[in-house]
């Protein structure tokens, strides 16, 4: 809670220099920092958990309490599952956030931190994105990054009362000023009945403005697994590269994950090197071990993706490393 404060801190001192652009108000800064909160809380778990089980185990070990634990005929291992036990409802917890809560919010957040170009859409939780571009409205049920949307309705208006067409496309992609809209079924509307006809694909001038997608596009860092798995699997039928993806989807995994590598690393401290330093020190180490963490992780995923190693590796090879750093530096550890 205490990263994750200033963190959002910081980040609403940025958002109030935007106030007064464009009609932006400072209650939708604030909104905008709480809509952002749970994925910081999804981010900042791993390092938490290092700094956090640094400060108490450390604590327990300056004022003995470790060695009373111990004395009693408790074994390191029993105290490490302890530890990981605690670690892991908390785990849960995280994944819950990451999954559920952060993907929602943070697109609701996109909206509200762009003013000018959100009032013309409107975004629903279980319908998608609706917009109004002149007259037709369209309501997209699945978008994607790189200009990409699934399942898209479009609705065109006859004097802004009255339906006149609906045309439905399986997907859609942003291809040279245009949009290429594919598997189309199209009722057009007329006092005479409704007439209904396919095509394979189409191309269109106008769709959403391009600009949109500053607004209404969440990263695929910020996806949930589900969703990064459905537009996988789509990009793989259309022989398209999916890497990028596919490394964000066995993130959604490690990045949990690494809160239990963090606090296996944190505990060889606790019983070692900790013991005589105060808190300032417990938590520079902390500071230094997850920064060290973060570093190494975003690197190796950018170079999996520039060098072309499998995306799994890139996702799991810092946790191994980190795993086994915290591993050997248990077992020297009396």
């Amino acid at each position: 809670l205490a990263l994750v404060s200033v963190d959002a801190l910081i980040d609403f001192i940025n958002e109030t220099e935007d106030v007064g652009k464009n009609g932006y108000t400072l209650l939708q800064a604030v909104l905008y920092t709480l809509l952002t909160t749970p994925q910081r809380l999804y981010e900042f778990f791993p390092t938490a958990a290092l700094v956090g089980s640094l400060l108490s185990l450390g604590n327990l070990a300056t004022h003995g309490e470790l060695v009373a634990i111990r004395a009693a005929g408790v074994s390191k291992p029993r105290i490490m599952l302890s530890v990981l036990m605690a670690g892991f409802f908390m785990m849960i917890v995280s994944i819950m956030i990451g999954e559920w809560l952060a993907p929602i919010s943070e697109q609701r957040a996109r909206v509200i931190s762009n003013t000018s170009p959100s009032a013309q859409i409107s975004l629903k939780t279980q319908d998608g994105l609706w917009a109004k571009d002149g007259d037709r409205i369209v309501n997209v049920r699945e978008i994607f990054p790189d200009f990409r949307l699934r399942h898209v309705w479009v609705y065109q208006l006859k004097n802004t009362l009255q339906l006149e067409e609906v045309v439905y496309a399986n997907s859609a992609e942003y291809q040279q000023n245009s949009w290429l809209l594919k598997d189309i079924k199209r009722s057009a509307i007329s006092p005479q009945g409704v007439t209904a006809s396919v095509a394979k694909q189409e191309v269109w001038e106008r769709l959403l403005p391009a600009s949109l997608f500053a607004v209404i596009v969440i990263k695929p860092e910020q996806m949930s697994a589900r969703k990064l798995a459905r537009y996988i699997r789509y990009l793989k039928e259309n022989q398209l590269d999916s890497d990028r993806y596919l490394l964000a989807y066995w993130t959604r995994f490690t990045v949990p994950l690494s809160s239990l590598v963090m606090l296996l690393l944190a505990m060889p401290f606790a019983f070692a090197s900790i013991r005589t330093g105060g808190a300032g020190q417990r938590l520079f180490i902390g500071t230094v071990i997850g920064l060290a963490f973060h570093l190494i992780n975003r690197a190796l995923n950018h170079l999996s993706i520039v060098y072309g190693f499998p995306p799994f590796l890139g996702a799991t090879l810092p946790l191994l490393v980190f795993l086994a750093i915290a591993i050997t530096a248990a077992y020297r550890t009396r």
